[in-house]
């Protein structure tokens, strides 16, 4: 296991997670517009889940794989170049002739978040030393708050100068880049190297793969939940008759709660430990997306905020206990808990566009809103630890 170092690298962490920001600012572009992309091309709920899933599902696809070479060989090129795609590939969106290219585009910004997202996610814990836990929710903030600010900035630059003009944006990030290239460390080697990918896998994760099992099951239902109600909120609101920019407050409120939210589970939990900040999640999360449901008027600004409070909390602090229970594949496990599980969760969303055509919007997410009651059964029986008591894996 390699050392985790004992102070906290400031100048490293902050990188780090200026990459996680820019990725996923880049990266939640596309979520607000759907709207828009549905009057350019004419698409139906089916398309737009089906677009969801395919960016979704490639993170399903190359995270495992990318943590499994970020563990195995000691290079930036995930992380700078997979940057590197998010920035250039998602604003050609706005530029899309037609059904196939969108997908496209889309796609190839999703692989390049996937390839970033374990390698810089693996090298937290080795920079974050005994603040292991409030660095990650830190590093977790700035993707978190990417999501939240980026429908903020693209519905506005959207409604004021058109969609043909997003590739202007990535003009940011290209300028960023420069910083990042001059800062970014080489990833430190997990000792893996002599290791197949199932072969690290099983170094990883040990005697404690049923532990990390249980971690990988509720995160793959919060996405299920999650990507629902983010992928078809923004349709929902329009036929609500929220303008494009209302749509983006909302989403930028729903997702700037679960900042907040992420930074005072990742505090709690190196104070008290992982599971009672699940329970306290996962026991309000059903009562506050029904509220957002329903609300009326105005009301929608403050139940989103309560549902995004709820619904992100838990995201880096599963990571952190996962990789408290296995730390010799910080990156594998980061991608089993990330990538992994958000690809399946959003591998669901075509399904979901479907039963949305068939029945409705309203309706579907009804029922969604319930699976968070379900996931407090395998909360029940994740082990009770905090980021100080690490078990070494076999």
């Amino acid at each position: 296991m390699t050392k985790q170092q004992k102070h906290t690298n400031i100048k490293i962490v902050f990188a780090l997670t200026l990459i996680h920001f820019t990725g996923d600012f880049y990266s939640s572009f596309a979520i607000p517009l759907f709207p828009v992309f549905v009057d350019k091309l004419s698409l139906s709920m089916a398309q737009i889940g089906l677009i969801a899933g395919i960016v979704r599902l490639l993170a399903f696809i190359v995270q495992p794989c990318i943590g499994y070479l970020s563990d195995r060989y000691q290079t930036r090129f995930f992380a700078l170049g997979g940057l590197l795609l998010t920035i250039v590939f998602i604003p050609l969106s706005g530029i899309a002739p037609s059904y196939l290219l969108l997908t496209l585009v889309l796609a190839i910004g999703s692989i390049g978040s996937s390839m970033f997202h374990p390698s810089i996610t693996g090298m937290i814990p080795v920079y974050g030393g005994r603040n292991a836990g409030f660095s990650m929710s830190i590093f977790n903030t700035g993707g978190i708050l990417a999501f939240g600010l980026g429908p903020l900035f693209i519905t506005w630059f959207v409604s004021k100068y058109g969609l043909s003009k997003m590739p202007i944006t990535m003009l940011i990030g290209l300028l960023l880049m420069i910083f990042l290239t001059r800062t970014i460390p080489v990833p430190i080697s997990e000792g893996l190297s002599g290791s197949g990918f199932l072969g690290s896998i099983k170094d990883a994760i040990g005697k404690v793969w049923k532990s990390v099992a249980l971690i990988w099951i509720v995160m793959v239902l919060r996405a299920v939940v999650g990507q629902a109600f983010m992928t078809f909120m923004p349709l929902l609101l329009t036929k609500n008759g929220h303008s494009l920019i209302s749509i983006g407050v909302i989403i930028s409120l729903f997702i700037t709660a679960g900042t907040v939210s992420g930074l005072i589970a990742g505090y709690l939990s190196d104070k008290i430990g992982f599971k009672p900040i699940f329970y306290f999640a996962y026991t309000l999360m059903t009562p506050a997306l029904f509220l957002f449901l329903y609300l009326p008027g105005n009301w929608v600004y403050v139940s989103a905020s309560l549902a995004g409070f709820l619904l992100l909390a838990t995201m880096s602090i599963a990571v952190v206990m996962a990789q408290t229970l296995a730390p010799r594949g910080r990156s594998i496990v980061a991608s089993l808990m990330m990538g992994f599980a958000y690809g399946i969760g959003g591998a669901i969303s075509p399904l979901i566009g479907k039963l949305a055509d068939i029945f409705s919007i309203e309706q579907v997410l009804f029922y969604m809103a319930f699976i968070p009651i379900l996931i407090l059964i395998p909360i029940f029986f994740f082990p009770n630890i905090g980021p100080g008591n690490v078990i070494e894996s076999e």
